[in-house]
């Protein structure tokens, strides 16, 4: 057996070994296919039922497989299921200070007549209204390093039966990943997370926050009187500067910052005492957020505050990197529930690139050797996803055999304590 062979049957026991801790508690209908459906996202690296069916390498008609496939992806939803393990899975790598990132995106069907629940979304990168489906995804990540470990991801449609607002799409998350990390972490919300819909119940259950405003909001100034955002934001001393190199979009740049902070209320709460921190020159305009981390001890508070929502933006290249490597936005199922599905595998898909593959120490010669099947010219990126999920696909689309089937516990009928019953 070749080098080649011998790293793809160990990245093969890696996946069922992985799907089997996921699909815990499930059918054995649901464990397989949701097993096949790991294995085949990544072998693909595509989203399409049809290629990920011939990953699998069955030996039978390729229709067969498709149809089976897709029948289970239309049958049972297990979303919410997916979720709750990889929130608390992965709440062991969030601290104090680790920065949760929660980002509202898009999937984008240009094309797409009769899939269900097709409603109106806002493409970003456009900037236009087009058919398709929000998402909603949480990132943890730490302002000091480099890796992020997902935590949620949902696929969702306004015209949905059991859809209610935006606003309860954004508490769900939020209170399904703090339950498992224990209130622990700083939630960082771009501009649209400004809404007193998010901001009092995040004070209520005691979170941390960093939100971005718009500025057209009102709060409390020491000084006296209700006043806007944005003109709070002028009266803000910038005092502190720094340069920083900002990573967007595979390139580098550098910027001149000027930032400071002050105290303000909520009218709402005006018991709670909260800062208004500017940052100028990352953008045009002033950026203007409000927050309830207080000033640490050795920290200048405005620069802390700026570093935690700088971390933010690793959560939009988290969903471009969804987006472009597994090619999301070319899924062609119909069903509402295999659409949610679907999101909810490659959102499972990520997490074992960015997380078992790439952090368990055990699995660090493994993460070097696929690394190196990327083919990459030069040295691996900050985001290295891209490079394992490239280095994944090679060893597994030149692989003759499908995945390894899932490990089936068989009985004797014998009743056995249990420290006499084989490890599994």
């Amino acid at each position: 057996m070749g080098e080649d062979s011998k790293l793809g049957s160990k990245i093969k026991a890696q996946i069922t070994r992985f799907a089997g801790r996921l699909t815990e508690g499930m059918d054995r209908v649901t464990r397989r296919w949701v097993s096949e459906m790991l294995y085949g996202i990544q072998a693909s690296k595509d989203v399409k039922v049809s290629e990920v069916a011939r990953s699998l390498n069955e030996p039978i008609a390729l229709i067969k497989t498709e149809n089976r496939l897709c029948r289970n992806l239309a049958e049972e939803d297990v979303t919410d299921r997916i979720n709750r393990w990889t929130a608390w899975e992965g709440a062991a790598a969030v601290d104090e200070e680790t920065v949760l990132a929660i980002d509202l995106g898009d999937v984008r069907k240009s094309y797409a007549k009769k899939m269900e629940y097709l409603g109106q979304v806002r493409d970003g990168d456009a900037g236009e209204i087009v058919p398709g489906y929000w998402v909603c995804e949480v990132v943890a990540a730490n302002p000091n390093g480099d890796r992020l470990t997902p935590l949620y991801g949902e696929l969702y449609a306004q015209d949905a039966e059991d859809f209610d607002s935006e606003n309860d799409q954004l508490l769900k998350a939020i209170g399904l990943v703090s339950a498992a990390t224990d209130k622990k972490g700083i939630w960082a919300i771009d501009r649209g997370g400004d809404r007193r819909r998010i901001i009092i119940p995040l004070l209520d259950a005691k979170l941390q926050f960093v939100i971005r405003q718009d500025g057209d909001r009102h709060i409390l100034l020491p000084r006296g009187g209700k006043h806007s955002v944005a003109e709070a934001a002028r009266w803000c001393r910038t005092a502190f500067e720094k340069v920083v190199e900002v990573e967007r979009e595979g390139y580098t740049q550098k910027k001149h910052l000027k930032m400071g902070s002050m105290v303000v209320r909520l009218p709402e709460r005006p018991d709670v005492q909260l800062w208004l921190v500017v940052i100028r020159g990352l953008t045009d305009h002033p950026i203007m957020l409000l927050t309830n981390v207080p000033p640490a001890p050795g920290k200048n508070h405005a620069e802390w505050i700026a570093e935690i929502y700088l971390t933010r933006w690793k959560c939009e290249e988290a969903y471009r990197f969804l987006k472009q490597n597994y090619h999301l936005e070319d899924v062609r199922v119909r069903s509402y529930t295999a659409l949610r599905n679907i999101y909810a595998l490659v959102h499972a898909a990520f997490y074992f690139v960015s997380v078992v593959i790439a952090t368990k120490s055990k699995l660090n010669l493994i993460f070097k050797k696929v690394c190196e099947k990327a083919k990459r010219f030069y040295e691996i990126a900050t985001f290295f996803q891209y490079a394992i999920a490239d280095g994944i696909h090679r060893l597994l689309f030149a692989s003759r055999t499908g995945p390894h089937a899932p490990h089936q516990s068989c009985s004797s009928g014998q009743l056995v304590f249990d420290f006499l019953k084989p490890l599994l």
